[in-house]
């Protein structure tokens, strides 16, 4: 159970999850508007975790390229204006909405493969499973109190992408 607070592990975790709601929002069969309310909980409280917990603590090790973190929080900031689009859309299932979709599962697809290439191994390789379990704790603290606080919303999205 101890990997289970390993950062890297948690981050790797949601990625899947969302892989699994991108599923569920193409699909015709799913309830496809609680799975979109379900990954925009969880894109912006992944992304608002990392940014505040994470990604500072990794910009202090020397092998973890600064440039590629910063590059995380820029792609965060494409799939948060891609998140705000297709929560705009009126009608699930529309031709407007598959293509939002489309343009979503690319920019967070993207960020999370490089991400996952890049700066998770980086954190496999120089960051201790001390420290990685200790921003584990943090990451997944932070997280939990996006979620609570209804991350997700229009409102809240349209504020982030705005500032």
């Amino acid at each position: 159970m101890a990997d289970a607070q390993d950062v890297v592990e948690l981050i790797l975790q949601d990625h899947r999850r969302m892989e699994d709601l991108f599923r569920r929002m193409r699909s015709v069969e799913a309830d496809r508007a609680g799975a979109l309310r379900e990954f925009a909980d969880l894109l912006i409280a992944h992304a608002q975790a990392e940014e505040a917990k994470v990604y500072p603590a990794l910009k202090r090790y020397k092998n973890i390229d600064d440039e590629e973190v910063e590059h995380g929080e820029h792609e965060h900031d494409e799939g948060n204006e891609a998140l705000l689009e297709l929560l705009g859309v009126e009608e699930v299932g529309s031709e407007e909405w598959d293509s939002k979709l489309e343009e979503l599962v690319e920019a967070v697809t993207h960020h999370a493969d490089e991400e996952e290439r890049t700066i998770l191994n980086g954190a496999r390789e120089n960051v201790a499973m001390e420290r990685r379990e200790e921003l584990g704790r943090a990451f997944a603290q932070e997280r939990e109190r996006q979620l609570k606080a209804g991350c997700g919303s229009v409102e809240n999205v349209r504020k982030i992408v705005e500032s």
